[in-house]
């Protein structure tokens, strides 16, 4: 009693990050509504937005509005979250990333998301990065008192 979901005494800081990982939208959903911590780290010291399936823009904005940190450096592969969706050229997750968070942000080589974009080829999502260098919607770790946007929140349950 009285521990949060996600502690390093609880399971589901693994359970959220798997389902994260799956893109089990609905996993996440009831992990995060229960009460499982958007950045609490799993067994291997990453956490669920750090491994969450790419492609998967419902799942980033569970855990973007459950306060998932769209910084935070993977200490296994020493990129963030806007490094892996430009590299691998999601250009929907990357947009959702970037309401929360920078895309100016350096990997542990120096490297920007825009270079991965195009060392890949990935156009679109270069040419988005360009068109947005230095802009952050959402600022740097900006949010509301609430952390999450009612706008944003009555969409997500109407999914």
């Amino acid at each position: 009693k009285g521990r949060a979901l996600g502690s390093s005494m609880e399971p589901s800081a693994d359970w959220l990050a798997s389902a994260a990982a799956r893109g089990r939208e609905g996993e996440v959903r009831a992990l995060l509504e229960a009460g499982a911590l958007a950045n609490a780290p799993n067994r291997y010291g990453r956490t669920p937005i750090q491994v969450m399936m790419m492609g998967s823009t419902r799942v980033a904005e569970l855990l973007l509005l459950h306060g998932a940190d769209p910084n935070c450096e993977d200490p296994a592969t020493l990129t963030r979250p806007v490094h892996d969706a430009a590299r691998e050229g999601f250009l929907d997750t990357l947009v959702v990333l970037h309401r929360a968070g920078r895309l100016d942000v350096r990997d542990a080589w120096g490297r920007l998301p825009v270079d991965l974009a195009e060392e890949r080829g990935h156009r679109d999502v270069a040419g988005y990065l360009r068109a947005n260098a230095g802009r952050t919607e959402g600022g740097s770790h900006a949010r509301s008192n609430s952390g999450e946007d009612p706008a944003d929140i009555s969409n997500l349950q109407n999914h």
